[in-house]
């Protein structure tokens, strides 16, 4: 099981920079930045946890930046969107930037992307949070044909173009992997037609074992091989490390504090060590 770390990349917090050269340095295999474009001052969506939002939330870089000066200064260190908002972002600009960071890191980005859930945040994008799921599929079957043809050409319900040039295409072939997020009923279907790697939050283990059953049958009814699953911020103690080796958890994601260095680092040497005792 590979071991990453997920934080909001905020701005008055340890340097992305530094983050990034401690994560690396601590022998973690990936680091993943967050995502929300702004939020709403007039919100009226619940979280989905049901408690209040913290301000983190809004006070984020935009995570392909953030992630962009980290691969100037780290050589081993994976790199990924933990989600991407892609409702949110125009495809082909899109596209762009996941192939310029994925060529510019050599092959190092892990494309995690979602539908949201912040209805308001949508809207002000001009998206209709009824079609957010359909929305997401197509853009990313645009991408992926920007990524792997010389000319690319998709047509789609909410996207459409023919014979385009854009360049750079990515260093990893046939392009960097897209982590699906998401515990709804329709994510494993979703998973399956779309998706590289299932990218759950952990809510319980009956449940992601449920869900991690369904997704072997349907990925082998699909003639797919087997498709990891990365856990988002699940915990990592002994008994929760022997569930996700039984249900052959890919990567586990470790919550950090969007925080001051001050506090930042010693969290993160203090989970290396754990992870060290607990993998032996």
């Amino acid at each position: 099981m590979k071991f990453a770390i997920v934080t909001f990349p905020v701005y008055d917090a340890i340097p992305p920079a530094d983050l990034g050269r401690a994560v690396e340095d601590h022998g973690f295999e990936s680091l993943f930045f967050t995502e929300h474009s702004h939020i709403p001052a007039s919100r009226e969506t619940p979280t989905p946890w049901g408690g209040e939002l913290a301000d983190r939330y809004y006070r984020s870089y935009d995570p392909f930046v953030a992630l962009s000066v980290i691969a100037a200064r780290t050589s081993t260190l994976r790199l990924g969107t933990g989600i991407c908002l892609v409702p949110q972002r125009d495809p082909i600009s899109l596209a762009k930037e996941v192939a310029s960071l994925d060529h510019i890191s050599g092959g190092r980005f892990l494309f995690g992307v979602g539908a949201g859930w912040n209805l308001e945040e949508m809207r002000n994008h001009g998206t209709d949070p009824r079609t957010r799921f359909a929305l997401l599929e197509d853009r990313i079957e645009a991408m992926r044909a920007i990524w792997t043809q010389d000319e690319a050409t998709h047509h789609g319900p909410f996207t459409d173009f023919d014979r385009i040039w854009a360049w750079p295409k990515p260093a990893q072939r046939p392009h960097p992997p897209v982590l699906i997020g998401g515990n709804g009923g329709g994510v494993i279907d979703r998973v399956v037609a779309h998706g590289d790697e299932w990218f759950p939050l952990l809510g319980d283990f009956g449940r992601l074992r449920e869900q991690a059953a369904e997704l072997r049958e349907k990925a082998a009814a699909a003639g797919r091989g087997e498709i990891p699953i990365t856990v988002f911020g699940g915990p990592y103690h002994a008994a929760a490390i022997e569930q996700f080796a039984e249900l052959d958890v890919h990567r586990l994601l470790v919550n950090t504090p969007a925080a001051d260095a001050e506090t930042v680092l010693p969290h993160l040497a203090r989970v290396a060590a754990q992870v060290a005792d607990l993998t032996g």
